[in-house]
């Protein structure tokens, strides 16, 4: 068989190459689909590396897998039925925080559930939005988010705070600056000098050989594994159901953005894998997906899904299209999410070493967005809703008392960086007239 057959997304590589091609899937993306729900369950107050945080886990890699295979194998209207990975997604983080912090998982996850459904009928019309979402507007938005989870890396990779399993007193020491390091240090040196599945999974060996040495170092706890099971139940509302119209307004918010991050994705993988544009079919497919993936996972305490950007890259790489090996990768997601002891490992990790990943991880993130913003010109209007949007955005993040005297709905949503940055984007957008150098673009 041909190496050009594989770009049809029908076609299924001998089973030989299909499942290591998979795992390299599961392995691209799995520190970054664990790590919002560990951020979130920080916020919250759960312990780290508590029976609460290591079920959260275990839903961030059940759910990435069950909504992978809407994606992938697909129901009615619903799914691509392209090599879509999906995963949880970096994008809700800054809003699920804040409202978690504030308000409880209880609201948050509602909120989750009510914002997949709004993703969910998105579908029906999401080619008719995109005009609201150019680039200069979705990269804001994707830079905004992270910028404002940079602060979060820093804090982590340094040792956490006292109310994590940290002491105060050694916040900072060397010896936790010592193993972020080495993630960072063995991340990048896989990432540009080697090729292949090593190169893929760079930041997961990465955060393998920081554990590793704060293994050595004394740092790492492995009573929680011994502890968990083998196999647990998943639980529906684990925190019950807790209506809040700000937070399903912040979550909502964020799944419009996030949805157009994903018709992006299909349609670079329709580009990279099979050399041509994405269908309406396809776009609405994937959208439905999202939203339908997001929606259920939330039921049983798991965070919003979206596609994985960088599984398009593995895409491009391999030319290999075929669904049915990212259909293998959701398969091996949803084995370890019904493994606890599989979420303690990951829950017993020290605050450095998922600090030194999540430095990584979120400066891309930042990178992704200003990769978006250059393909606008930077006239005089584009800097002006740039400088405006951010000033605002991160602004009243950074100094959250200036907004104290707003309801306590409507001040999470002003302070979570990413609301108040997409907003006045979109509102800058549409009525700042266009001067001589944008028509003249």
């Amino acid at each position: 068989m041909t190496e050009t057959s594989y770009s049809d997304p029908n076609v299924t590589p001998p089973l030989g190459q299909a499942i290591p091609l998979g795992l390299q899937h599961v392995l691209a993306m799995f520190a970054s689909n664990v790590t919002p729900s560990i951020i979130v369950a920080g916020a919250a107050g759960l312990a780290f590396g508590g029976p609460e945080q290591i079920y959260l886990i275990q839903m961030a890699m059940l759910f990435a897998g069950i909504a992978t295979l809407f994606q992938t194998v697909g129901l009615g209207p619903i799914g691509a039925r392209l090599p879509i990975m999906q995963g949880t997604s970096f994008a809700f983080v800054g809003v699920l925080a804040g409202i978690a912090a504030t308000m409880g998982l209880s609201v948050a996850l509602t909120a989750c559930i009510i914002g997949g459904i709004v993703h969910f009928i998105l579908g029906a019309f999401i080619k008719n939005l995109r005009w609201l979402f150019p680039p200069l507007v979705t990269g804001l938005v994707i830079l905004a988010i992270g910028l404002y989870l940079i602060p979060v890396a820093i804090k982590y990779a340094a040792g956490g705070a006292a109310t994590f399993q940290m002491e105060a007193e050694s916040f900072g020491s060397l010896k936790h600056w010592s193993v972020a390091l080495t993630v960072i240090i063995v991340s990048l040196g896989l990432k540009f000098f080697t090729k292949g599945g090593l190169s893929n999974a760079a930041i997961l060996v990465g955060l393998l050989a920081g554990y590793a040495l704060a293994f050595v170092l004394g740092m790492v706890n492995f009573a929680p594994v011994g502890d968990a099971s083998w196999i647990t139940p998943i639980t529906p509302l684990p925190y019950g159901f807790e209506f809040n119209l700000g937070a399903v307004i912040a979550v909502t918010l964020v799944s419009i953005v996030s949805a157009i991050e994903t018709v992006g994705d299909v349609s670079a993988t329709a580009k990279a894998g099979a050399n041509r544009n994405a269908t309406d079919g396809e776009i609405a497919g994937a959208t439905y997906a999202d939203g339908l993936g997001t929606a259920v996972a939330g039921v049983f305490g798991g965070l919003p899904n979206t596609s994985f950007s960088q599984n398009v890259g593995i895409v491009g790489m391999t030319g290999i299209m075929s669904r049915h090996v990212v259909t293998i990768a959701g398969l091996i997601m949803i084995v370890c999410g019904f493994i606890p002891k599989i979420g303690a490992v990951i829950a017993s990790m020290p605050l450095p070493v998922l600090g030194g990943g999540v430095i990584v991880m979120f400066g891309m993130v930042a990178a992704a967005g200003l990769n978006m913003l250059a393909e606008e010109k930077m006239t005089r209007r584009t800097m002006i809703i740039i400088a405006v949007s951010l000033a605002f955005g991160l602004g009243l993040n950074l100094v959250p008392t200036a907004v104290q005297y707003l309801p306590g709905v409507v001040k999470t949503l002003a302070t979570s960086a990413v609301a108040p940055t997409a907003l006045m984007a979109i509102v800058l957008n549409l009525v700042l007239p266009k001067d001589e150098e944008d028509n003249a673009a």
